[in-house]
């Protein structure tokens, strides 16, 4: 059964480039345009790994990284952060949140999948 994966960002070109990377290395991936979309999509749906853009409307990424860390059942739950900031403030905001990693943008797709494949041991 392959892995899935969620993600959630704003920008339809982003979740399209992410989503048509990871499918042809076998994921399964659905797609959420902000973080209030992705709690709806998590809500009664299993997932091996969240890659989360940080500025979103409605619910940016670290928000969403604590409202997912809050919910018991997926407090282990791998979350990458796929965004343009790279600021250690924000990185350590991230990790201090709960989050897993962070790969800023632009991105190599190579490098993408090395670290996907890293952190669910496809």
């Amino acid at each position: 059964m392959s892995k899935k994966i969620l993600i959630v960002d704003d920008s339809e070109s982003i979740r399209e480039l992410v989503g048509m990377t990871l499918e042809s290395s076998g994921y399964h991936v659905t797609k959420s345009v902000d973080g209030e979309d992705a709690l709806e999509k998590l809500s009664g749906h299993s997932f091996d790994l969240i890659i989360t853009d940080l500025n979103m409307p409605k619910l940016d990424g670290i928000g969403l990284v604590k409202a997912i860390r809050a919910m018991k059942e997926l407090a282990g739950l791998p979350i990458l952060l796929l965004t343009t900031e790279s600021q250690n403030e924000k990185k350590e905001e991230a990790r201090s949140a709960g989050a897993t990693g962070w790969i800023v943008k632009p991105f190599a797709q190579d490098k993408l999948m090395a670290v996907v494949q890293k952190i669910i041991r496809s």
